[in-house]
């Protein structure tokens, strides 16, 4: 029998894609199903976009790159966080990543190990504790609360702080929950950090440009005094519906760049060469697609949570950002789990449970309203036809 490290026995995974499987083979055997779990935009990649990388090719862009990203998207990228933040970003702090995991994976490899504590947010990305777990290091989970708005508060965060800690992860506009942090709680934390200067920060920004009812996104870029150990990561995924392009963006302090270049060189070599072209015209070409989008999805907000509020044992709260509907389902006296498959296999409506995102999700489902208000409308009334039974 082969023989093979602890560790992999550590890592978890996304249950969203054995959802798609699921729903996927449905479809195949001829069933109609309305996919309400995938946690992608619906969209295609706006046409600029593409032309870029099909010209990048044409233009013989074959090779590889910088380890860290070619230049001229690292200075798009710095324009793009000056123009939606305010910020000064240093081009050689920037780092292109195949996606968003990897900022996630460098960010706990390089301050998890057994003896250290990291915090993340719970709900949560689930990757953030697969992680944490597969480098030793013990996960401390932020519980977001539906009387919260699923948005942590500093002082929680700040509570939760020992002198093993040595990353805090946390997620704003959140995925699953659609939470979105306020302004006054960020300034809270950046203020409280300050007694706590050994701890680093990873703040996942993916969803900063997904925000509704005139909420801003207050990026942590925006406090000099956390450049030292800040680590933010954002993309093109969601942003411009490029899931499958794979490509992120990190910010890095300066003291850290060298050791996160090494990890890429030692893991994925360099993102490939016409896809970083594509992000440049993305960045800095025209964003009507992007509001358009973002348009839409406000329009599906305001349809699904009204919806979902009308099923008997159902309670949604207005979800602040990115494009999850998380309704609390504990009057259906069903668990997550069970209400996600009786979903899927009798009303033919994909969801991924709560429990799929943390220990704190037990009670809750989420919707991914990436999809037409028709398919919305039709997948709400399946359900509440199944509930009725």
């Amino acid at each position: 029998m082969l023989k093979l490290v602890s560790s992999l026995g550590r890592l978890g995974t996304e249950t969203a894609f054995e959802v798609l499987a699921r729903a996927d083979a449905l479809k195949r055997s001829g069933r109609d199903i309305i996919n309400l779990g995938i946690g992608q935009p619906d969209f295609r990649t706006p046409e600029h976009i593409v032309e870029a990388a099909i010209k990048a090719l044409r233009d013989g862009q074959h090779g590889y790159t910088p380890a860290n990203g070619i230049l001229p998207l690292r200075e798009a990228v710095a324009r793009d966080l000056n123009r939606r933040h305010g910020v000064e970003v240093d081009p050689d702090t920037v780092v292109i990543m195949p996606g968003g995991k990897p900022t996630m994976f460098f960010a706990v490899m390089m301050f998890g190990e057994p003896g250290r504590e990291i915090m993340y947010p719970d709900p949560g990305f689930p990757i953030y504790r697969s992680m944490i777990q597969f480098t030793g290091a013990t996960p401390v989970p932020i519980a977001l609360t539906e009387e919260n708005g699923f948005a942590f508060t500093a002082e929680q965060v700040l509570s939760q702080i020992t002198p093993t800690t040595s990353l805090i992860i946390i997620n704003s506009p959140n995925n699953p929950c659609g939470g979105a942090v306020p302004e006054a709680e960020v300034k809270k934390l950046v203020a409280g950090l300050a007694k706590h200067p050994d701890v680093a920060l990873m703040s996942d920004e993916i969803y900063s440009r997904m925000l509704y009812g005139g909420r801003r996104h207050e990026s942590l870029l925006k406090y000099p005094e956390m450049r030292d150990r800040l680590i933010l990561l954002d993309g093109w995924s969601k942003t411009y519906a490029m899931t499958g392009w794979r490509l992120g963006f990190s910010v890095w302090p300066k003291a850290l760049v060298e050791h996160v270049v090494r990890l890429c060189v030692n893991s994925h070599s360099c993102v490939n060469a016409p896809t970083q072209f594509a992000g440049i015209a993305a960045l800095d070409g025209p964003q009507d697609d992007v509001e358009q989008m973002m348009a839409a999805f406000d329009e599906r907000r305001r349809v699904i949570v009204p919806l979902l509020n009308s099923l008997p044992g159902f309670r949604c709260l207005d979800p602040g950002g990115a494009f999850y509907a998380f309704p609390n389902i504990t009057g259906t006296g069903m668990s997550a789990r069970e209400l996600q498959n009786k979903m899927l296999e009798e009303a033919g409506v994909a969801t991924v449970a709560g429990t799929s995102f943390g220990i704190h999700g037990e009670g809750y489902i989420r919707f991914s309203y990436a999809n037409s208000v028709e398919n919305i409308r039709t997948a709400v009334e399946r359900i509440g036809e199944l509930l009725a039974k």
